[in-house]
Parts: C-alpha cells; sequence; structure tokens
C-alpha cells in the first residue's frame, strides 16, 4: 500500500520556489512509494493547521519545505504523533536539515525521501515554546529579530543583519539555574541546543545530538573586535567550544533570568518573551525522516 505524504510550502522561503515545487516533485518522487498532495501556506500558523489535518487523517509523512522556522511552525503539530517529519530545506540557514544531513539542493532532498527511514528525535520547550534545532538569547535572537523586519531575505541579508546589530549592541547580565549550576554573568549570547547549528554549518554546539536527551547550553561572552575573524573560524570549523570566550555545559532543564524582557529566538524566529524563560529538553518526541542507513 502506498504512503500517503503531504508537502507544506512556504511559497516565501529563502529560496522562494513559488509554484516550481510541484513539478520537482512529480519528477524525483518514486510515486510507486507515495501518494502524495501539496499545500502552499499564505500567513503564519498555515501550516501549524495544515499539519494538525493530516496527523488527524493519519498520513504517513508531512514534509516542510521552508527554512528553520517553517519547519518548526509543522513539527510542533507532528510531536508525539505516528506522523512523521519530512524537510525540504528551502530557509535561509536549515539548521535542522544540515544536522539531519538532508540535502539542500531541493532535487537530491526529494529523491532522499524515496529512501528514507524514521528515527526519533528530542525537541526542546521554552516557556511552553516547542523548538526542535535551537533557541537562544542575546545577539543572535537580536540579529533575528532585524532580519525579520527585512524586506529582503538570504545569507546576504543575514549578515547584514549582522553587523548592523553587532556595532550597536549591548551585553546583559544574565543568571541560570538549574541542577548543580547557578550561573551569572554578562553573556553577549546564550544558545540552547537540541542539534549543532544555527544553520549554514556554522556550528555554535559542535558535539550536541538530537537523540542523547541534552541539551547543550552555549554561552559567549564579550569579545574584542580583534577576535572576530577567529570567532567565526571556529564557528565553521567545528571549534568554538574550544574558545576561550566561550563556556559550554548539558543538562536537561534550565530556568534563565536577565535583566529586562526583550528578544529570544526559537529555530530563528524571533519572539518577545519575558525576564524569566524556562528551557528543557523532551526525549523521543518527534519522528523524523533521514536517509536509510545501510
Amino acid at each position: 500500500m502506498k504512503k500517503r505524504i503531504a508537502f507544506i510550502i512556504n511559497p516565501i522561503s529563502g529560496k522562494g520556489y513559488g509554484k516550481n515545487l510541484p513539478k520537482i516533485i512529480q519528477n524525483n518522487l518514486d510515486l510507486s512509494l507515495f501518494d502524495y498532495v501539496v499545500f502552499f501556506t499564505k500567513e503564519p500558523g498555515d501550516g501549524t493547521k495544515i499539519a494538525l489535518d493530516c496527523v488527524n487523517e493519519n498520513y504517513f509523512a508531512v514534509i516542510a519545505v521552508g527554512g528553520d522556522g517553517t519547519m518548526n511552525e509543522i513539527a510542533k503539530s507532528l510531536i508525539h504523533t505516528n506522523t512523521a517529519l519530512g524537510i525540504i530545506p528551502a530557509g535561509s540557514g536549515n539548521g535542522l536539515a544540515r544536522h539531519l544531513s538532508i540535502p539542500v539542493n531541493t532535487v537530491k532532498a526529494v529523491q532522499q525521501l524515496n529512501r528514507s527511514e524514521i528515527i526519533n528525535i528530542d525537541y526542546g520547550i521554552a516557556n511552553e515554546k516547542p523548538f526542535f534545532c535551537t533557541c537562544g538569547i542575546g545577539f543572535d535572537a537580536q540579529v533575528s529579530l532585524e532580519f525579520a523586519k527585512a524586506k529582503r531575505r538570504g545569507v546576504m541579508t543575514y549578515f547584514e543583519k549582522m553587523f548592523t546589530t553587532y556595532r550597536n549592541y549591548k551585553l546583559q547580565t544574565y543568571q541560570m539555574q538549574g541542577e548543580g549550576l547557578n550561573f551569572k554573568n554578562k553573556a553577549f549570547l546564550i544558545t540552547f541546543a537540541n542539534a549543532s547549528q544555527w544553520g549554514n554549518n556554522a556550528y555554535i554546539a559542535p558535539h550536541a545530538s538530537v537523540q542523547d536527551g541534552l541539551l547543550d547550553v552555549s554561552v559567549m561572552s564579550n569579545f574584542p573586535d580583534i577576535a572576530i575573524p577567529g570567532v567565526l573560524l571556529q564557528l565553521f570549523t567545528k571549534t568554538i567550544h574550544n574558545d576561550l570566550h566561550v563556556t559550554t555545559f548539558r543538562t536537561k532543564e534550565i530556568t534563565l533570568t536577565r535583566e529586562t524582557p526583550g528578544a529570544f529566538h526559537i529555530d530563528g524566529d524571533p519572539f518577545q518573551e519575558e525576564r524569566k524563560i524556562n528551557i528543557k529538553i523532551v526525549s523521543d518526541g518527534l519522528k523524523v525522516l533521514v536517509k536509510r542507513r545501510f
């Protein structure tokens, strides 16, 4: 019996597929294995509603076509269900897809669905909001906020917002409390990672695993401008945990308190959050399609 799958496409994601993706699916999906339908989102929240309908109709899988924000919107309807998440990366960062070795080439990503298998992965919760790749506070959250306001998408716009935000950025003092932990200090940014990278192969938590039942926490303190090239190099060579300005640890749950409410990102999408944020990991809560292991 063929497996029913649904593709939910964000037409304004980083690559801007528009009407091209259905033809790519038709030409590259094994139609002897799958029956499929295609949906396009029209506004924020559509992906969540459509994915929930697919769960209620017992679909085998829902394929998120977009970036990490689109993936999050769809995946949160699939947690603790028998419907698996598939990903066709089409965003600016594609952090979870890259962590799971899903090709960023669209044709190859569709073809990989033909030889895929299901694994169970962890997910995180930050003040009751699910995340699947990373969430965080500080500089990267502020960049996400500025990027969301931009009229243009893509990697170059993201880097532009990074540099303009950096010029005016002011550090806050953060306190984190958890089992055996009481941390208080100023920080440039703090990332809570289920997966290993922010996206674009920038590895903020190189040793993070989506199947270990733990959060990898990376705290980056202030650093001089002269250190920026080295920090960037370490992010892209999976060695940022060795930097003198970075502190890392693992935990199942943590409560963070900051000076004032403000920006907080979940899978790259910015939110306004309160001073106190509780972050925890939930083990084996989501089924995901990945390349079949031989």
